[in-house]
């Protein structure tokens, strides 16, 4: 039987979530498009579309991998640790390579270079919750991990939107302050929880090399479809937002001729993640007595609405309530998404199945990252009528999640109040 885990051992465990939260939400909506203007591109949304859907695509492949690899690591700290160190120092290197190139080419190195081995640690890292948290906690620890996720949101948003654009030196004090913060959260997990020396046992005859990977590689999806079924409802629903984030930048510097896009889109991912915040726990600790289901339903058509208002609402002072709604949303989808995949994943190999989330998460970043050369294309036809095409898809994922999410089984039997001790039979 797993440890139960208390409130701090929670954040410990999850520390290194707020890490990876504050790099790719400084890297992706802040300084990357930033970057790209700087290179003087004449079609930014194809350049950055492009991109950052070659890194996601990287990403796509090697997270499941290094999670599968990392369920038979032996190794005295443990079998995710190990992973978790060697591909978070070598992303302080891509990073600087990243953050001094002076070309297209040398950003696309450095960031490609940055998914790599931010992926090596992130695969293994989704096997922590399934290692040492007992199946009756994991709703409340997927609730802290979004929880951290959203303090890492608006951490990056309050201080790198302020810090890119501001002098020269703006983008390099950034790029020390996201190293500086995905090192801590290495250190507090790193450090902080404990893992057993040893690892599952490969499957007998497995000394064949060959025979290893095949066993990696091995998913049994009809044994397992309503956790196939959980990956599409998270493409869904997150292809929608990824493409809003992914060009939220352009759009407000072209539609509504913002002056200071960075500080808009930061002030909207800080409103965003205190919903998020505010909501992910609750929603963890529901789950847990309502259901999975109910609330992901719920949270699929809070999304929904949020996005349809935003494409007919485009004057700025509606942002932020919009950003509200579309907050909580997103904050309980989130946190249940997660709790109910931990339910559905078999244990003895979490890090292999819990990686193939990636297939959604990254998967949908990708895809949504093929909308920019359509985008420039459409506004070239009629000026801004590109954008639209955001809102749409926005709309349509997270109704199409929805639908998807009515076909999962549910993991978690609603508790119903008990009845007073007269009224039993």
């Amino acid at each position: 039987m797993r440890r139960q885990t208390g409130p701090g051992e929670m954040f410990v465990l999850n520390a290194y979530w707020m890490g990876l939260s504050f790099l790719w939400n400084s890297i992706h909506p802040l300084i990357l498009p930033l970057l790209i203007l700087e290179l003087g591109s004449r079609a930014p949304n194809t350049a950055y579309g492009i991109l950052t859907f070659g890194g996601l695509i990287v990403a796509l492949i090697v997270q499941p991998v290094s999670g599968a690899l990392s369920d038979y690591t032996r190794s005295a700290w443990g079998r995710r640790r190990p992973w978790l160190l060697a591909g978070t120092l070598l992303d302080v290197v891509w990073l600087v390579v990243m953050l001094n190139a002076r070309s297209l080419f040398g950003v696309a190195l450095g960031y490609l270079g940055l998914q790599l081995c931010s992926n090596i640690a992130h695969g293994p890292a989704q096997g922590l919750i399934p290692d040492l948290v007992s199946e009756d906690r994991r709703g409340i620890a997927a609730g802290t991990k979004s929880l951290v996720e959203m303090v890492g949101v608006i951490a990056a948003s309050l201080t790198i939107s302020r810090l890119v654009g501001t002098s020269p030196q703006g983008l390099l004090v950034a790029g020390v302050l996201v190293a500086a913060v995905l090192l801590a959260g290495l250190a507090v997990t790193g450090l902080g929880i404990r893992e057993e020396k040893g690892a599952a046992p490969m499957p007998a005859a497995t000394h064949s090399l060959w025979l290893q990977i095949k066993e990696i590689a091995n998913i049994q999806v009809r044994e397992h479809v309503g956790y196939a079924r959980l990956l599409l409802s998270r493409f869904c629903v997150f292809l929608g937002t990824y493409t809003v984030q992914a060009f939220a930048f352009y759009y407000f510097m072209d539609v509504l001729e913002i002056e200071a896009p960075a500080r808009t889109v930061g002030s909207l991912m800080t409103v965003i993640g205190v919903s998020v915040l505010l909501s992910v726990y609750p929603a963890g600790l529901l789950s847990e007595r309502w259901g999975r289901k109910r609330l992901s339903l719920a949270a699929c058509g809070v999304v929904a609405l949020g996005m349809a208002l935003l494409a007919v609402l485009r004057q700025p002072g509606w942002i932020p309530a919009l950003g509200v709604v579309i907050g909580v949303g997103m904050g309980i989808f989130n946190s249940v998404n997660w709790a109910w995949a931990t339910d559905l994943v078999p244990a003895s190999e979490a890090g292999k199945y819990l990686g193939l989330s990636n297939l959604a998460t990254a998967g949908s970043a990708a895809t949504s990252r093929l909308f920019g050369p359509l985008i420039d294309l459409i506004n070239g036809w009629a000026p801004h009528a590109g954008y639209m095409l955001l809102f749409v898809v926005a709309t349509l994922g997270a109704l199409a999640g929805l639908w998807v999410t009515l076909r999962i089984p549910e993991t978690r039997a609603a508790q119903e109040p008990a009845a007073p001790a007269g009224d039993a039979p």
